[in-house]
Parts: structure tokens; sequence; C-alpha cells
């Protein structure tokens, strides 16, 4: 049995009973799919130094959060004047920075429980498509993917990205009208949902009209993602099973 908010339980289907679903997946990268600890935070330090020549004396809270919209708080936090002008230039660090430490990463970072199976039982489904929702400026999304060989199993093309929009709540319309566009599909709000780890995921889901399927795998505590009403949550996506039961739902 699966815990979803504000629906009781979902229950499994009969051994061996499968029922065929068209669904558009939109996935969360950090805190989500993978984990890559310090590594996240330190880059944007690295980053706002070389650009601006000063290093944030403190951190902002990343989670759910787009690239832009936490380069302008970092800005804000240094009171630097005219912030707009300075926000590409930090980007473009931010991006080679990661790109940097690539193999960092590689080696500190990790695929959260479940993902890898879960991206592939998802895409043998021929009427899914599933790709990314990310705060992450694009470049940087595929090298945290790529550093654990999930690009390959994820429809980046269509997916939606901090470089697309600074506001996260403006992805959702981005990817359907890509899905739509380059793939010739189009999905009803009730077969598109975002799998997230924050108070931000869902509130996207929720502005694109969308349902939402939360994790505890991030920063914000189960207890917590419980409190938000989002269409289901989980402690993470290890139980395959149960997380495709939800998305069919």
């Amino acid at each position: 049995m699966v815990e979803t908010a504000g629906a009781g339980l979902v229950a499994m289907p009969a051994r061996g009973q499968t029922r065929r679903m068209q669904r558009l997946i939109l996935w969360d990268i950090d805190g989500t799919l993978v984990s890559v600890g310090e590594i996240g935070a330190q880059v944007f330090d690295r980053a706002i130094e070389r650009a601006l020549g000063v290093r944030p004396p403190d951190r902002v809270r990343m989670s759910g959060k787009t690239d832009p919209q936490i380069v302008r708080e970092y800005l804000q936090m240094l009171a630097i004047a005219h912030p707009e002008v300075h926000v590409p230039a930090v980007l473009q660090h931010l991006q080679a920075e990661l790109l940097a430490a690539e193999e960092l990463v590689r080696a500190h970072g990790r695929v959260l429980p479940g993902v890898e199976d879960l991206l592939l039982l998802l895409g043998a489904e021929e009427s899914v498509i599933q790709t990314v929702l990310t705060g992450n400026i694009a470049p940087n999304a595929l090298v945290k993917l790529a550093s654990f060989d999930l690009d390959r199993l994820l429809d980046l093309e269509v997916g939606a990205f901090g470089s697309d929009h600074a506001d996260r709540n403006e992805l959702v319309p981005i990817a359907r009208e890509r899905v739509a566009r380059l793939r010739g599909k189009r999905f009803a709000s009730f077969e598109v949902w975002v799998v997230g780890d924050s108070e931000n995921d869902l509130a996207c889901a929720r502005a694109g009209g969308v349902r939402c399927l939360l994790v505890g795998t991030g920063r914000a505590g189960l207890d917590e993602l419980r409190t938000l009403g989002a269409d289901a949550v989980l402690a993470d996506l290890g139980d395959t099973d149960s997380v495709i039961e939800i998305l069919r739902s």
C-alpha cells in the first residue's frame, strides 16, 4: 500500500496485472534523482567570487530554486548594486565551475535509491515521456546527470531548466510546450507529474495545474512534506512498484 496525501491508500495491482499509462514525468534533479552534497553550494561560492571578487559570507537556502534566483539572492545578501547586470556573468562562471568539478561530483555524489531502476522501467513504456524540470541551468543539469550516466535515460531536449526562466513556477508550461512541439504529444493535466523533494516543486506543479509526488530525500523532512498537500508523498523512490502505481493513478 502507498501513502498519498489527501487520497488515503492506493491499492497495488494484483501480481502480473498491468495497465498502460500515458504520462509525462518531470523529474527534479537535486535531492530527487541525485545528491551532490556540498559541491552544489561550493560552486556558487567560487562562481560569485570569480565574478565579483568577494565570497558570500553565508549561504542561501537553495532547495527547489532556480540558479538565477539563487544568484539574485546571493547578490542581495552582498548588497550588490544593479544585481541584474551581474547575473549572466555569475551564471557563466557557475557553469565553468561545475564542469571543472565534474570528477568531484562523480566521486562524492550519488544516485538516490530506486532512481535508475525507475527510469529504466518507465523508459520501457512507449506512452511515457520522462524528462527534467529543474532549477539548474541546462549545462549544469547535464553535468549532474551525465556524471552518473542518467542522461541517457531521460529526454532532455524537452526538459525545462532554470536557464529557461528564473521563476520555477513558469517551467511546467515550458516543458509541456516542448513535448508538444518536438515530440508531437499532448498530455492532459492529470497525466503530468512533477516529482521533487521540496515545497517549491509542489508550488510549480500547482502553478502548472499538474500533479506532484514529493520524496523525502532532499533537505525537507518527511513530516514537513506530509503537511504540504501534495498528491503523494514517499520517504524515497526505493519501492519502484509503489512509485509506478502512484504515477499510474
